[in-house]
């Protein structure tokens, strides 16, 4: 006994309170060019499509008469509203740098043709078009690249993986990787926060006739811009409204299947051929599917990854740069783009591959790669007496309980991630613990005697029962202050028991232990969920950078749900909603959380920790 109680002390020690590792600060070297030209701007130029419709678009060049390379934005938000808004400024600045810029109302919205319908065969084919179209023209060198954020981030992926002749470098910022799983249906239950503020968005944008058809008096482009509002509305009703509604009913599109796959520019990366620069955020909406996209255009091009602490308004801007060396987004992009586009020596081997805001630290740090190469995965448990603790659970451990119920989550960071940002004003964005106290299971580390760092994916291996038809779960990882005992969420993962199913071929391992697994999300993919029966769900927690510093603890909270930022279609709402959720605690149900530990491993004198158990039905 007494060598048992020696070794599970000494896990204890090793994986939580185990020696820190340190990135060296950024390495970055300074780069500038100042302006050096005037600007002229043509205003809504048709450029026709070969289907006939006619996109429209702004473009600001140098006045010199000269041939410039050319950056060019694609956006949904109308290029005189909202997408106009965001671009102008930078395109002012490339333009006085000495680039054409080229800002395109995508099919279907602002002042374009069409009918729009997010990211499908036909937008995909513009893009395309749209670089050709401007490699062509006689203010360009032929050299074309793609810059913008959101939604102008992720389009770039689709265009460049058509290859079109031209272009050369791409610069995606905040970029979806995954349609189902990074932002409408993380871990099966639909994202009712963002995705009616973002289609209505984009309709209100839409839904505006051409201010310089309107303008020019001339009768053709007045009734032109007033047909083309008409084909949007038609749009919104024949796109938005079924899968607004298939979504929440539990159609086709509340699973995965062609129509996500089609949207998930994962899906063609590996086409692309061109140096991609990411930019992503740690609460970002896309914050899982950023380092993914890096990972696997790493492989094929020249790649960097840079992560901040920002929600995704904070992203697109580069909010608090520069600092610690980090230089702004526009000054990187510059440097990016000259190397590529004007053949600049720019030294942009230089970069760090990986750059990322580390929580905790509260600085920028570089690192050799992504995943970071000294990931060690380090297990700790779900204890009863709300513990958590490298000893693996005893008999006698009650499980924690809460009831199955859509409004919990509301006064947490989660709010302020998912509204994009529009949450940051609420008291509780920094401090969960109001929410912890209102129906969760809280799981706390004693105070660490040394630094923890973390870096990489999350794994939480929960065994639940529930008295109900279905469950959904929210894991979140916090960090407790020790002055204040504010509860500081760093990152968050969900997953709805029916929809638990693991295709292992695509999850990732690292040692031989699961740290990010790959559910199909699918509707062959449901399993049952009978009331009573232990079920083990692995939870996809997204990706973290920080370390809990010493005196500090780590929590993990889990909690039934993550309102406004998720709701389960109504018949999975239905099917679970008042159940009774237990958490087991136990030596044959023993819940735990595998962390991406940095720094070195070992478990001298113990025996080996086992792999978690992923048997289908739990």
């Amino acid at each position: 006994m007494s060598r048992v109680l020696a070794c599970l002390s000494m896990l204890l020690v090793v994986l939580v309170l185990a020696p820190s590792a340190r990135a060296a600060g950024p390495a970055w070297t300074d780069y500038d060019r100042p302006a050096t030209s005037t600007v002229t701007e043509e205003r809504d130029v048709a450029i026709t499509m070969s289907d006939g419709v006619v996109l429209r678009a702004h473009v600001v060049r140098p006045d010199d008469g000269g041939r410039h390379p050319v950056v060019l934005i694609q956006t949904p938000y109308n290029k005189d509203g909202v997408g106009g808004a965001a671009s102008a400024g930078q395109s002012t600045f490339f333009a006085q740098r000495g680039y054409v810029v080229v800002t395109a109302d995508v099919r279907g919205t602002g002042a374009s043709q069409g009918t729009w319908d997010s990211f499908g065969p036909a937008e995909q084919r513009d893009g395309y078009e749209l670089v050709a179209w401007a490699a062509a023209q006689a203010w360009s060198n032929g050299n074309v690249g793609l810059f913008g954020a959101s939604y102008m981030g992720l389009n770039q992926l689709f265009t460049a993986a058509q290859r079109p002749p031209g272009l050369r470098a791409i610069f995606p910022i905040v970029p979806m990787g995954d349609g189902y799983r990074d932002i409408v249906f993380s871990g099966g239950d639909l994202n009712a926060s963002f995705i009616p503020l973002w289609l209505g968005l984009v309709a209100a944008g839409s839904f505006q006739p051409s201010q310089d058809a309107v303008s020019s008096g001339d009768p053709a482009r007045v009734v032109e811009a007033l047909t083309t509002v008409l084909q949007h509305v038609a749009g919104t009703v024949g796109f938005d409204v079924p899968t607004i509604v298939g979504a929440v009913s539990g159609g086709d599109t509340a699973y995965d299947g062609p129509f996500w796959r089609t949207r998930s520019p994962l899906e063609v990366v590996d086409s692309i051929d061109v140096p991609a620069f990411v930019v992503g955020g740690h609460h970002d909406l896309f914050q899982r599917g950023e380092p993914l996209i890096y990972e696997r255009l790493k492989q094929r091009v020249p790649a960097r990854l840079l992560m901040g602490p920002w929600t995704h308004v904070d992203a697109a801007g580069g909010t608090g740069l520069p600092a610690d060396g980090v230089p702004g987004i526009e000054a990187i992009a510059l440097r990016w783009f000259d190397r590529y586009l004007m053949g600049i020596d720019t030294q942009v081997g230089r970069i760090p591959k990986v750059t990322q805001y580390v929580y905790g630290d509260e600085r920028w740090e570089t690192q050799a790669d992504y995943p970071d190469p000294r990931l060690t995965p380090r297990r700790l448990f779900l204890r009863g007496g709300q513990g958590l603790a490298g000893a693996r659970p005893g008999e006698g451990e009650a499980p924690q309980t809460f009831t199955q119920q859509p409004l919990s989550g509301i006064c947490t960071q989660s709010t302020s991630q998912w509204t994009a940002g529009l949450g940051q004003a609420l008291p509780c964005a920094t401090d969960n613990r109001l929410d912890e106290a209102l129906g969760s299971a809280v799981y706390t580390t004693p105070p660490l005697a040394k630094d923890l760092v973390l870096s990489g994916p999350v794994l939480a291996d929960l065994w639940v029962t529930t008295t109900a038809a279905d469950a959904a779960v929210t894991v979140r990882l916090t960090d407790v202050d020790p002055a204040t005992g504010a509860s500081k969420e760093l990152t968050t993962g969900w997953l709805a028991a029916s929809l638990r199913a693991v295709d292992r071929s695509r999850s990732r391992y690292v040692k031989g232990r699961l740290m990010q697994p790959w559910h199909p999300f699918t509707r062959e993919s449901v399993e049952p969920v009978v009331a009573g029966e232990p079920m083990q769900l692995p939870v996809e927690v997204f990706p973290v950078r920080a370390v809990i510093k010493a005196g500090h603890a780590l929590r993990v909270t889990v909690a039934p749900s993550d309102f406004p930022h998720q709701i389960p279609p109504l018949p999975q709402l239905a099917a679970g909603l008042g159940g009774r959720v237990s958490v087991l605690t136990d030596p044959q149900h023993p819940s735990a959380v595998t962390l991406p530990g940095v720094g070195a491993y070992s478990a001298t004198g113990c025996a080996p920790l086992p792999v978690p158990n992923l048997r289908r039905g739990g």
